[in-house]
């Protein structure tokens, strides 16, 4: 069974920083691209961060201040955010493409909750 467990959340004041960690565990062969996506209260999901194949895309609200970065060894993928905004006071789900007998299946983690304090 392929699970993803995300750390790192928490409670930080506006211009701080957190770093989250998701790390995919189970039987698999490979993971392709990896994602970080949120969802604030009271609003959809959105796309945050995502790296595939040496790519990373960034959406515009947190560009230059997040850095999204994968360790392959670990089957780890992070995100390391700098200059929160309470804004940025969200749900952090973890998002990655794994290859398992041949199927490529998309697996999300449970989340981590990020408060931004003005």
């Amino acid at each position: 069974q392929v699970q993803l467990v995300e750390s790192g959340g928490g409670l930080v004041q506006a211009g701080g920083s957190l770093r989250l960690s998701c790390t995919a565990s189970g039987s698999f062969f490979s993971i392709g691209a990896m994602a970080w996506h949120r969802q604030a209260p009271g609003k959809e999901r959105e796309a945050v961060a995502s790296t595939s194949g040496g790519i990373t895309n960034y959406a515009d609200s947190v560009k230059g201040r997040f850095t999204i970065s994968r360790d392959n060894a670990k089957n780890t993928v992070y995100l390391q955010m700098n200059s929160l905004k309470p804004e940025d006071t969200a749900v952090y789900y973890c998002y990655a493409a794994i290859r398992s007998l041949g199927n490529i299946n998309n697996y999300w983690g449970k989340g981590t909750l990020v408060t931004v304090s003005s």
